[in-house]
């Protein structure tokens, strides 16, 4: 298990100062955030930008474990979730010159302002069509490049618990069809009495497709988690538990939490695995 976070918990006026306040935390893996570059003006412009970015991130000896780049795979309006496939093909166009196979993403939701809001009618055929629509076009891009797309069960999203996110990856086969697997996203309204079982079960159907994991914490069930890791009710003895026994070593970026929580969040989740090995 190697523990990383996203950068764009440290926004400095430049990117090196960025990666030098993540180093002064012991951190050496990054789900990399694009505003973490000031790019100026819009990515298919800078891809050239991306190869000083990598060389910015390897020369301190860090690695880009995922870029970071949700979209609304299932936006109903159809001329934003076209912007959102042609953002996606320049974010995959750009992960070599990052140095990185995997962009962390989600499979959205049918509310019309936010990605991460419920809304009834992600639970619709309508909803998992487009979704699969969105995915068919974007997958073979993705496979062509040797990217992986990660998304996160979401109990706001289409994609929302376990079985519906192993149904998808069953029924698109793409070698290039990954998950981000953030425990405290997992748990539907009243779901936290059986939170072994739940954990459980996603790493028993999801394990073998985990491309990176997620770490932070939730005080109630039926929304996603907002804490910083360690700050909640999850059960983080288990979650890591589970991850330290893929056969793989995967990278657990942090997020959602303030700078001065990180370095408890960290040695929480070296705790941990320290104490199972």
């Amino acid at each position: 298990m190697r523990i990383g976070i996203m950068s764009g918990h440290f926004p400095r006026p430049s990117l090196g100062e960025t990666l030098d306040a993540i180093l002064a935390h012991g951190i050496r893996h990054l789900q990399f955030n694009l505003s973490s570059a000031h790019l100026q003006g819009p990515l298919a412009e800078n891809l050239n930008a991306c190869g000083g970015i990598r060389r910015e991130v390897e020369r301190r000896g860090m690695t880009i474990a995922a870029l970071g780049g949700p979209i609304n795979m299932v936006h109903p309006d159809a001329a934003k979730r076209r912007q959102g496939i042609e953002r996606m093909a320049t974010l995959i166009a750009a992960c070599t010159p990052l140095g990185t196979s995997v962009i962390a993403t989600c499979t959205g939701s049918r509310h019309p302002q936010s990605m991460w809001r419920h809304h009834p009618d992600n639970t619709t055929d309508e909803a998992w069509r487009v979704l699969k629509d969105t995915l068919e076009q974007l997958l073979p891009i993705a496979e062509g490049s040797g990217v992986a797309l990660a998304f996160e069960p979401e109990v706001n999203n289409v994609a929302s618990d376990a079985k519906r996110s192993r149904q998808l990856i069953d029924e698109l086969a793409s070698p290039s069809l990954k998950v981000v697997m953030d425990a405290s996203n997992l748990f539907g309204k009243g779901d936290l009495p059986r939170m072994t079982e739940i954990l459980d079960e996603a790493f028993d159907l999801l394990g073998d497709h985990i491309a990176i994991a997620h770490a932070k914490d939730l005080d109630h069930d039926g929304d996603a988690g907002h804490l910083a890791a360690g700050a909640g009710k999850l059960d983080y003895r288990r979650y890591v538990s589970l991850l330290c026994a893929l056969p793989f070593e995967v990278s657990v970026i942090l997020h959602g939490l303030p700078e001065e929580q990180v370095d408890a969040s960290v040695a929480m989740l070296r705790g941990h695995a320290e104490s199972i090995w």
